[in-house]
């Protein structure tokens, strides 16, 4: 019996830091699995394909990621690519960013998946890892 069901969550949450920083530290793909827990590798293919080890469930499962969308200081959007070991697994996310007067950032970040487990619990954790993250470490290796 397979179970492949689509599910999708969206949350949000504010990080105190500027848009500019937030966001180039969101496109650190190799950095996701400090907070997408559910991601265990990630490796650069080019510029817009990612290699990725996922755990979901117990079980292990890899996937190409690819940038589709990338709107500097506002929105990035990607998929998983459908292959022969996850054939019948997808997941999609887009992720935004509204900069706040008082430097600090809004990310909304929406995803839908087929790889199980509760997406909204999910979203809520890597939202959170994200902003203990940017705002445990700061920024500064990222600023010239």
């Amino acid at each position: 019996m397979r179970s492949n069901a689509i599910d999708a969550a969206q949350g949000s949450i504010v990080v105190k830091a500027p848009v500019a920083d937030v966001y180039k530290r969101w496109l650190e793909f190799e950095d996701y699995p400090k907070f997408i827990t559910a991601i265990k590798r990630v490796r650069k293919l080019d510029e817009n394909h990612f290699a990725a080890s996922l755990a979901f469930n117990g079980k292990q499962h890899e996937a190409t990621l690819e940038m589709m969308l990338r709107v500097p200081e506002r929105r990035l959007a990607w998929r998983t690519l459908a292959d022969h070991s996850a054939p019948d697994h997808l997941a999609a996310g887009v992720v935004s960013f509204a900069s706040h007067s008082n430097q600090s950032t809004c990310i909304t970040l929406k995803l839908t998946s087929s790889f199980g487990g509760a997406v909204s619990d999910r979203v809520d954790k890597y939202l959170h890892n994200f902003k203990r993250l940017v705002e445990a470490n700061g920024t500064s290796k990222h600023l010239p």
